[in-house]
This record gives structure tokens, sequence and C-alpha cells, in this order.
């Protein structure tokens, strides 16, 4: 079987014109899929360069084959089956700016250069205030983006027409928005000085999206199938679903530029994401992130097998419909509407959505989806939600690493927060897990031990999930 690369398969190339901060499942399976059908479609004729945000990625598996993969979409599209196969071209390079700092840089330095999109997760967009300017690359993503923007001012001479447009498609409310005021802040920091904030404040715009695709990632089941099928050795495959919403708050002028409508694809530019976001973060990523500890910890391995299990789909059916439903302001009938759109997207019969897959940064992703969900049920209803805090409990539980049956469980988060449930776990105490959790500030930006019952609450949950196991603790909440 020949290797996937340029020499070994016909694939057309593009100016480079958008940076995109990750290398991922999701973004080469969303946003790169995006471009690809703009390039083929509605003549965008642009690549994207792919800089790696961490010191430890994946560009280096991306070089390696061209940065070239397959993309497999299944599902069901206006009442038939898909289930495509494309090679996915418009990736012309990756970037590892921690060992070729300079390559990166000159990025800003191409006149072409016209849009960022990012996925850093929900932890990336933070300022650290221990970057420095002249740090090779700044830690932080918002860090390393400022010395881009910075470099692109300088080489144009602050040219009006030469800024940026940034896509953030990291899953936080108002993500654009918060990546802003990072880099404002890296501004006032390294005095960077009043004309560079004019020239980034009005040539460029750093826009908030609402990104929603399933993306189960690398194919472990069919990957034979597939490679069979393309006789080619791609070890970056992707399996997605075939459903896509991409929602962008900017202007129209910022449109025309990004012609996806002309590409017929789901890309909405709105003058408010806000509406969009309420309902896919707490009805699609809100369940996600408890049904996946919950159910594993049960014993199974895929959303599907989840939803369509008597026990744990009662579970994410009371998560969905009984708690998060009732938190948000929208009509309740398309609420519900919605929400039944994303059972059935969950239920997809090609896509193999491991959970292990959506555990990655757990803590940060439940803080973002559940954690306002909880407090509004709390005041509308004056109890606490236990299918979510019954999602904590699994996510706590799951931290505590150990094995399930044959597997071993390695949770993957923020060194910190490891650290900290490795600490608290080797009490032996549930209480002090329990407490040591909600009081980590670090986490929460607050202490959760004041919210009313939830120390007890969780504390009942997780010495059940010890004594008894866990799909006996959701049987008990039913």
């Amino acid at each position: 079987m020949k290797k996937l690369n340029r020499e070994n398969v016909s694939e057309k190339r593009y100016p480079e014109r958008i940076i995109q901060f990750g290398e991922g499942n999701f973004l080469r399976a969303f946003v790169d899929w995006i471009v690809w059908n703009m390039n083929e479609k509605a003549d965008f004729n642009s690549s994207v360069v792919v800089v790696q945000p961490i010191e430890n990625g994946m560009v280096d598996m991306l070089n390696e084959q061209d940065c070239l993969y397959h993309l497999n979409l299944q599902g069901i599209d206006n009442g038939k089956q898909v289930d495509s196969l494309d090679l996915i071209d418009v990736i012309s390079r990756g970037l590892n700016p921690y060992t070729h700092f300079s390559d990166y840089l000159k990025l800003a330095e191409n006149p072409e250069m016209r849009f960022v999109v990012s996925n850093t997760t929900e932890a990336g967009i933070a300022f650290d205030p221990a970057c420095k300017l002249d740090d090779k690359p700044a830690k932080s993503y918002p860090g390393k983006l400022t010395q881009l923007l910075y470099h692109r001012f300088k080489t144009f001479n602050g040219a009006a027409d030469k800024g940026l447009y940034v896509f953030a498609c990291e899953l936080i409310f108002h993500n654009g928005t918060e990546l802003k005021k990072c880099i404002e802040q890296y501004i006032e920091l390294w005095n960077l000085g009043a004309d560079f904030k004019a020239w980034f404040e009005t040539a460029c715009g750093v826009y908030c999206t609402l990104v929603d695709r399933i993306v189960p990632g690398y194919p472990r089941d069919t990957i034979n199938e597939i490679l069979e099928k393309v006789q080619l050795e791609d070890k970056l495959v992707v399996k997605a679903e075939i459903f896509h919403l991409w929602v962008i708050e900017a202007p129209e002028s910022v449109a025309k530029e990004f012609p996806a409508d002309k590409a017929g694809l789901n890309v909405l530019f709105v003058p408010s994401e806000k509406p969009y976001h309420d309902r896919k973060v707490t009805l699609l990523n809100g369940p996600h992130t408890v049904l996946a500890p919950v159910g594993y910890l049960s014993g199974l391995d895929t959303v599907r097998e989840i939803v369509e299990d008597k026990v744990l789909g009662a579970f994410v059916h009371k998560a969905m419909f009984e708690e998060l439903l009732s938190t948000l302001d929208l009509p309740q009938e398309e609420l519900e509407k919605f929400g039944k759109a994303v059972i059935e997207r969950f239920r997809n019969p090609y896509v193999k959505h491991f959970v292990t897959s959506i555990m990655l940064n757990s803590f940060p992703k439940f803080k973002a989806r559940d954690l306002p969900g909880l407090k509004t049920y709390l005041a509308r209803k004056g109890e606490l939600p236990s299918a979510l805090v019954l999602g904590l409990a699994g996510i706590i539980t799951y931290y505590k690493g150990g094995k399930r049956g044959e597997d071993q469980i390695t949770p993957n988060d923020d060194a910190a927060i490891i650290d900290l449930l490795t600490q608290l776990w080797s009490s032996g105490s549930v209480e002090k897990v329990a407490k040591g959790v909600l009081g980590a500030e670090f986490i929460w930006d607050e202490n959760l031990n004041n919210i009313p019952g939830l120390t007890d609450k969780l504390i009942g949950y997780l010495d059940s999930v010890q004594k008894n196991g866990m799909l006996n603790t959701v049987k008990g909440i039913l």
C-alpha cells in the first residue's frame, strides 16, 4: 500500500491565507472541510497553515503525509443515508512554533494572509502574565497570537488592509470577546504602543463563533475497510457526522470575504450568536460532558450505546430534558425539537463516538457547559439537579485513574488538576475529595462548596459510586 503524500495522489495547491491554531480532529473535520468545500465550489482559493498551539502535538504526523488526510462523513441528510470519503488537501504545512519560531513569525509577513481560526480547548483562551514578548514562543495561545499580530503590524507599517480576521472556535461563550480581552492585556503588559492598539482595534477583527459537529475522530472500528478502499496509508483519517453548523458573529463585510454561502454550507453570519450558543452548549455539549464519565464507568464505550441503553438512556434524558432544558429561556417547543434532534445525532448508526475522547479536559468543560445550568436549576427549582451532580461525581471518579476491567483509565487534563485529584484520592476520604475539588478556585474561579447542598450531595454520590458502582447509583436517581 502506497504512502499518502503529494507524490502519490493528485491534489491541488492554494495560496496560504489562513492560519489555524490546532491540529486536532475537530478542526480538520470541520473548519478545514469547510475551506475545502469553498475551494471546490466557491473559488475561495485558500490553504491553511496549521500551528501547533502546545509544545507536544501532532504537526510532525501531519507533515509526514504532506498534511493530506481522508474525512469520512456519515449520517442522515434530508432523509438519505450518507457515507462519504474525501481527501482533504487544504492544509499546506504544519508548524511547531516551539522548534521553528522564526518560520512562525514569517506567517505574519505574507501579504495574502487574512484569517486565523483556533480551537485550543476551553482552557486555551487564558491570559498568562508570565508570557513575554521575546519568548520563542509565548506559552499561551493569546500570547502567541499577539506576537504574530505585532510582527504583522511592524512588517506592513500598520497598513489598514493587512489586518487579520480571527474566528475563535473554542467552546466557551463569547470566545472571541474573551480572546480579544487577552490580546488587549498583552498589548498593555508588553507596552506595544497606542499605534498598534489602534491598528488592532480597527484593522483586525476577533469574532465570537459557535461550532457544531460531532467528531468521533480516528475510526478505529472501520479503519481497515477505509484504507482498503483508498489504497493509501493514512494515519490521520477522521470520522464525523454529516451535520454541521458554524455561527459567526461578524459583519457582512467579513462574510463577503468568506463565501461559505456560495458553497451551500451551513455557515451563518449573524448579529448575535448567543441564542445559538446557549441552545447548543446546554443541550448538546452539556449532556455530552456528563454522559461520558457516567456511561464509561457503567461499562459502555460509545455515545450511541449509552443513549440506547435503557438505564443510561433514561439518565441522558433526565439530564437533557428534565434538568438542562428547563434552564433555558427559549420557547419550550423549539428547545424540545432541538433536544430530540440531538438525541438522533447521538444515535447516528454510522458514528462510533468513543466517550474517552470526550473526557479530555473534563473540568473546564463541566465549568463551561454544565455549571451554569446547575446554578440556574437550583435558583428556579429550589433543589440541585441530580443528573448533573452525578455527572460531576463521574468526572471526579474517572480522574481517580486505575482500571475499568482490563482498560487503564488515563485522565488527560491540566497538570495542576491531575495533581490535585491524585492528592485528594490518596486520602481515601470521599469527603476530602468532594470538598477539595469543589474548593479548587483555580478550576472554578470560586468555591463551589458555597452552593447550598452541593457538597453533601456530591459526597453522597461519590460514596455510592465507590460502594455500589456507577450503574446502581444511576438507577438510584431515576
